[in-house]
């Protein structure tokens, strides 16, 4: 397969004003390198605070890291669609003008995107609610708009951040297999989870991220393996 895009030894530290005179100098990241490939769905693992989103969001361009490269093909722009809670969402507008507004932004024109519209409405199952204000969604709902939005526009890299662990069961089966769906053509997927089963299910290449840091990296039940190994000890050991 094509590898689309490359990381090399990204990092990313911040600094954080504590008080009047001093700071504190955070790593959310730490030489962080992989490849991915067209066609590919990476899964990305690790606790709350681990770096994960952080990630996302350099791989989304939204962040430059502080250290290291991103490597993207020269020879034309490589189209990425972030999808987070509520990322991009004016609670204002409703859910049909917030979906033409995010698919324009990636490039849409408006007739295209109103052309789209249909296919949204349908997916995301919110009914009535698809012409209410966002800020009247629960966080599954923006959830299901956000979902169907970024799958129904065609990106070369989706990334997905913990949007198939919120709403109803019914609804994270149907964005499962979506995704399973996708894995067989040129969708290229990076998802970040917490959920092992998840990964297992959706992806054919994984990482677990720790500290800021790829604790392990490779096939998908290795290392849901491990995380969930580490997870257990950790929990004993909390309530031992």
């Amino acid at each position: 397969m094509e590898t689309i895009l490359q990381l090399r030894n990204v990092g990313l530290e911040y600094s954080v004003r504590t008080s009047l005179f001093k700071t504190f100098r955070h790593t959310a990241l730490r030489n962080i390198s992989f490849d991915i490939k067209r066609g590919q769905t990476l899964g990305v693992l690790g606790k709350n605070g681990s770096g994960k989103s952080t990630l996302l969001q350099i791989l989304a361009g939204l962040i430059e890291p502080s250290s290291g490269e991103i490597l993207l093909p020269a020879a034309e722009p490589l189209s990425r669609s972030l999808l987070t809670l509520g990322l991009g969402f004016r609670p204002d507008l409703t859910g049909q003008d917030n979906a033409i507004v995010s698919l324009v932004l990636q490039g849409k024109s408006k007739k295209e995107a109103e052309a789209l519209l249909p296919g949204i409405y349908e997916f995301s199952e919110l009914g009535e609610f698809f012409q209410q204000p966002v800020k009247t969604y629960s966080a599954g709902m923006r959830a299901r708009l956000g979902f169907a939005t970024a799958t129904q526009s065609e990106v070369d890299v989706l990334l997905i951040d913990e949007v198939l662990s919120v709403g109803d069961i019914q609804f994270r089966h149907k964005a499962e297999q979506l995704m399973l769906n996708r894995m067989g053509g040129h969708q290229t997927v990076i998802l970040v989870s917490q959920s092992p089963r998840q990964i297992k299910t959706l992806c054919d290449e994984a990482i677990w991220i720790h500290d800021s840091e790829i604790h392990e990296i490779g096939a998908p039940d290795k290392v849901a393996k491990a995380y969930l190994d580490f997870m257990n000890v950790s929990e004993s050991a909390t309530t031992g």
